[in-house]
């Protein structure tokens, strides 16, 4: 059997915003639009995926929170609705999502094996939360791959960054591990945004762009340092001071996703492909990707 690869890094945020202004016929609620830098970032990278071969998405999500352990999805099937709890108005999202599980379990072993404390989620009511639909919905939205969903332990709230970070580089290294022994190519994602110091109020209209902008000139200027960081190909130093800005911006990275993906990439030193940023209600999001082949890596921005 060939070896299993990584072809593909996306960070990828989540915020329900960018999927009510698509108007997928998935989703409840109807908008007249919005937050168009990132939808066409979005639009752009998941033209990329399309020229790339690859059997299944994996998903590192924040907003499926376990507080023992890492958890992976482990039924064929998920199919239910999805409310975003914080904007119901915004997101209802019915999903119908096929998993990999083969893979999902050889990922839950490797970990295991490497001493983290794992479960397969087999609830068949389980609702799959709004972090993985969003992501894989805006680079793939036609749901014609199956996907791996991993939970994001919590210790950043029980410990600390640092001790986030050492735990999310053993998952990223454990599930290297899985991938390369399964034979399967695959494409990662990071579900989450940089900063997320975010509003409190939302506007009448949620989609009125004239209300849309970062929350302080601060958590610009850190989105804007990782962000040259991620062009120069700083990977290993991004991730070292991941600590810092997690704490400053209060930056969803905090859930391991960025770390625990650049560890199963080996910490890559060539240039992100940078795809958009763009604030949601506060928040900086960056789409960006990183393709290990040389051949087919651009310069997007």
């Amino acid at each position: 059997m060939a070896k299993g690869e990584i072809v593909l890094g996306c960070l990828a945020p989540h915020p329900p915003h960018v999927v009510y202004a698509e108007n997928p016929e998935q989703n409840e609620p109807f908008s007249e639009g919005g937050w168009e830098a990132l939808r066409w970032g979005y639009n752009m990278l998941a033209r990329k995926l399309k020229e790339i071969e690859y059997d299944c998405i994996v998903v590192l999500t924040p907003h499926w929170q376990t507080y023992v352990g890492t958890h992976f999805l482990g039924l064929e099937r998920f199919q239910n609705i999805s409310v975003d709890p914080i904007f119901p108005n915004l997101f209802r999202f019915h999903h119908d999502i096929k998993v990999d599980v083969d893979l999902a379990e050889k990922m839950c072993e490797a970990a295991s094996e490497a001493g983290i404390i794992t479960k397969m989620m087999r609830n068949p009511d389980f609702r799959v939360d709004y972090g993985t639909i969003v992501s894989c919905h805006m680079l793939n939205p036609e749901w014609d791959k199956p996907v791996v969903t991993i939970s994001s332990n919590r210790s950043t709230h029980y410990y600390s960054n640092e001790v986030m970070n050492e735990q999310s580089m053993a998952l990223g290294e454990a599930v290297r591990k899985a991938i390369e022994d399964s034979g399967k190519k695959v494409v990662l994602i990071a579900s989450h945004s940089l900063s997320h110091r975010h509003f409190v109020t939302e506007a009448p209209l949620p989609e009125d762009m004239s209300r849309e902008h970062i929350y302080n000139h601060s958590q610009y200027v850190w989105d804007m340092k990782v962000i040259d960081m991620m062009r120069e190909g700083k990977m290993k130093e991004v991730i070292e001071i991941l600590p810092e800005m997690i704490e400053q911006t209060m930056a969803e990275a905090e859930g391991g996703g960025l770390t625990w993906m650049m560890s199963a990439m080996g910490m890559p030193d060539y240039p992100a492909e940078i795809y958009g940023y763009q604030s949601v209600i506060g928040t900086g999001n960056a789409i960006a990707a990183w393709d290990p082949n040389a051949e087919t890596r651009a310069i997007v921005m």
